[in-house]
């Protein structure tokens, strides 16, 4: 009997030890572990995502590659294959598996490696929300433990929605859908059964089964998953037999943008930075510019055209490099160094005939060069000089060159070259301010500089317009005359007299004021600058957003010498556009975090024609951001609606009869603009606009040299500026300030920019202020002055 009560005992404390052993140990742990309940609140790390204003992803920013998905969205296909893969009772077990674990040891003691593994998902779920990869007893313990309070907390899709969004699927993949883009370029949702077995390999090693460099380990593993799945009942026999016949052809797909801005991602990438710091890579930011896909498309298309042809105008200098001894095994391997770049693709001269030159392409593909596509290539000299005509392809590519090529039409290429002249593009809107355009250079690849808003070059004549409105603002009419004739200025600081000119080196005398700006004469800005003074016309420029400190306090500001952003001048331009309102350059319209929720959205200064729509969209995004009620500012008028509506009128003669001739092609009466170019035509300019856009073009070197001595802002931005109007504008109506209250038309004397007499039959049509119109014929003497002096003509200085 005694013995009996000893055995009942120690049967008892056989089985009581290790109980009270873990419940000891989980009583000493339990303090230290995290509340699981935190895990319905997470949020994971998600990249920064850019989007232009109609949700064109134009860039992805962070280390890790994640989208979240929900439950409803996982395919069954791939629910069984994982639950096959990494744990079968999945939907059965409390958190922890014994008969799982039990298996595992099976395996690993059978064959020296485990299949199915021994850990649950809810234990990964545990292990990669709150552990680390420690191999140690407390941490797999404390994975245990956790697992049972997940279970108790959340419900199977819950833990199963967290495990797929969590998990490291290699290639900076995080997260199932993350894993089926970056390795197939398609939703989760779009795959098949092979492909979804084929991901749902991945969780046990991702290195080891990756298929882009492991394709024989990854068939196998997946393979064995399918086999699982049939065994399981989860497929038929068919459906195996058709996914496992399926070759491993992965390959990785990097993030494609659906719109190239690289230069307005980088801006607004800054811009968060400077805001949120480190976390804006991290928390799934999404961020949606002011940027329109179709007009940031054509001027992408524009700049780079443009900068092209300006650039073979000057010839061709040769290959980017030469193999001529090259063999055709080698030239795949040539090639590799060499990326795209601006859209011209790096290719390989395999042959030269007659009229064309063979090609093979850095991706192995062939294709041909045409004469007609190669006969501009004169050999470049130096920028004012070019080498005789060629007269065959073997005057210009030989076999083994290295080259850039453009696609023309089936396999056929044209001949190019990457620009060394660099251009930049800004867009705005003359409302707001909003930028609905950007690009800072040829190939964001080739430069990451910003010229847009980086590179401070002098504007020459574009500045004008901002001088001319000061004149009109203290007195001066489009009719007024004044001198065109040589100058001589001597100031104390400068050590010899300075003698301005004009660009042609002549002098026209007397000029109207209309026609000394559509003819960009620089002696009538100059002396302009000395009646109004330089300090006075300085102070008013600055109206048009620009800072004092960036002005020259001398006459050399008349003729464009502040150096300035393109972003600066449009800016200044935008002033001219919407009849006189200060508007400031913006590019995030609204940021939204992880779950679509907004955040916060700009609020800027608008013309009183576009307030009502930026209220009502600050109301609607104000309540979906539960926002405080927050107020739209009224732009400020800081130039008289009347002197904008002048100068508009006499930059439209820049473009009917002026310096911008060649864009009447467009046929677009509404639009105006001024060019400009600096001495030795090292920059140039074109700004340019209607009431619904404004575009500023430069083109120049980073390292300022002359463009060539016939190259200037009609020539080598206007082209660009062009390009890129005759796109944005088609379809839509013609667009300018309507006229204000207080303006009169009068006939004048083209000659004296007095009244015309009546019958003349030269007379011209002048708009003038109320205040500022001349007297009626009838009321002039013979010389055509006022007999009360109630009108006078400006001095001839």
């Amino acid at each position: 009997m005694r013995f009996l009560k000893f055995l009942f005992w120690s049967i008892i404390a056989f089985i009581s030890a290790p109980i009270l052993v873990l419940s000891g140990v989980a009583l000493y742990l339990s303090p230290d572990l995290p509340d699981v309940d935190s895990l319905r609140d997470l949020q994971l790390q998600t990249p920064l995502r850019i989007y232009s204003t109609d949700n064109k992803l134009i860039a992805e920013f962070g280390e890790m590659r994640r989208i979240p998905i929900r439950y409803e969205q996982v395919p069954t296909d791939f629910i069984n294959a994982l639950l096959a893969a990494e744990d079968d009772n999945f939907l059965n077990h409390r958190g922890v598996d014994p008969m799982g674990l039990l298996r595992a040891a099976t395996e690993l003691a059978q064959t020296g490696q485990i299949q199915t593994g021994g850990s649950t998902i809810t234990m990964q779920v545990a292990k990669n929300y709150f552990l680390t990869s420690e191999r140690v007893f407390s941490r797999k313990f404390n994975e245990i433990l956790l697992a049972l309070q997940i279970e108790r907390s959340l419900d199977k899709r819950e833990i199963f929605e967290l495990y797929v969004n969590k998990i490291y699927l290699g290639n900076r993949a995080y997260g199932i859908e993350a894993a089926a883009q970056i390795y197939f370029g398609e939703s989760i949702d779009q795959l098949d059964l092979a492909d979804l077995a084929m991901i749902a390999s991945l969780p046990k090693a991702p290195s080891r089964y990756n298929p882009v460099s492991n394709p024989e380990r990854t068939l196998i593993r997946r393979n064995w998953i399918l086999g699982r799945m049939l065994s399981l009942g989860n497929i038929d026999q068919q459906a195996y037999d058709e996914a496992v016949a399926k070759p491993i052809n992965p390959k990785k797909h990097e993030a494609k943008p659906e719109l190239q801005a690289p230069y307005v991602a980088e801006m607004a990438r800054l811009e968060m930075v400077e805001r949120f710091g480190d976390e804006a890579y991290t928390s799934g930011y999404h961020v949606y510019t002011t940027v329109d896909s179709a007009q940031q498309e054509s001027a992408n298309r524009a700049l780079r055209e443009g900068l092209m042809e300006y650039d073979q105008r000057h010839g061709y200098r040769g290959p980017e490099a030469s193999h001529p001894d090259s063999t055709p095994a080698e030239w795949k391997s040539l090639l590799k160094p060499y990326g795209e770049m601006g859209g011209l693709v790096p290719a390989i001269v395999t042959a030269v005939t007659a009229d064309k030159a063979l090609i093979q392409m850095r991706g192995g593909g062939l294709g041909e060069i045409p004469w007609e596509g190669m006969r501009w290539a004169r050999k470049h000299l130096n920028t004012n000089s070019l080498g005789p005509n060629p007269s065959s392809p073997s005057d210009i590519l030989s076999v083994g060159d290295i080259i850039r090529v453009s696609p023309l039409e089936d396999i056929n290429y044209r001949l190019s070259q990457i620009p060394h002249a660099q251009s930049a593009l800004v867009v705005l809107s003359p409302e707001d301010g909003s930028i609905q355009a950007l690009v800072g250079g040829f190939a964001f690849e080739q430069s990451k500089y910003n010229r847009v808003t980086q590179a401070r070059r002098q504007p020459g004549s574009s500045f004008k317009p901002f001088l001319y409105s000061a004149a009109l603002d203290h007195g001066y009419t489009p009719a007024s005359l004044v001198n065109d004739a040589p100058l001589v200025v001597n100031a104390g600081h400068m050590e010899e007299a300075w003698r301005p000119r004009n660009s042609g080196g002549d002098f026209l005398g007397p000029i109207r004021l209309r026609e000394a700006l559509y003819r960009s004469r620089n002696l009538v800005s100059i002396r302009l600058l000395q009646d109004i003074g330089v300090d006075r016309a300085l102070t008013y420029i600055e109206r048009f957003g620009f800072s004092r400190s960036e002005l020259p306090r001398n006459l050399s500001a008349a003729l464009g010498t502040p150096e300035l952003t393109p972003l600066q001048i449009a800016q200044g331009y935008t002033t001219i556009a919407n009849g006189g309102y200060a508007v400031k350059p913006y590019l995030i319209e609204r940021i939204e975090d992880h779950q679509s929720r907004i955040i916060d959205f700009a609020r800027p200064a608008a013309t009183p024609g576009a307030i009502e729509a930026h209220v009502e969209r600050a109301k609607r995004y104000g309540a979906m951001a539960v926002l405080p009620e927050v107020e739209i500012p009224a732009a400020e008028q800081v130039i008289d609606p009347r002197t904008t509506y002048q100068l508009t009128s006499m930059l439209q003669d820049v473009i009917s009869r002026g310096t911008a001739v060649r864009a009447r092609a467009l046929e677009r009466p509404d639009l105006a603009g001024k060019t400009g170019t600096t001495n030795e035509q090292k920059d140039a300019w074109f700004s340019g606009y209607n009431a619904d856009l404004v575009a500023t073009v430069w083109v120049g070197f980073d390292q300022p040299a002359t463009l060539g001595r016939r190259e200037y802002g009609g020539t080598a931005a206007l082209p660009i500026w062009m390009k890129f109007m005759a796109e944005a504008l088609e379809g839509r109506p013609e667009s300018t300030q309507p006229m204000p209250d207080g303006l009169v038309n009068a006939r004048i004397d083209p000659d004296t920019g007095r009244t015309a007499r009546p019958g003349s039959d030269d007379a011209l049509f002048e708009v003038f202020k109320e205040e500022d119109a001349p007297p009626s014929y009838s009321e002039l003497d013979a010389g055509g002055y006022s007999s009360e002096g109630a009108v006078t003509p400006l001095e001839l200085f």
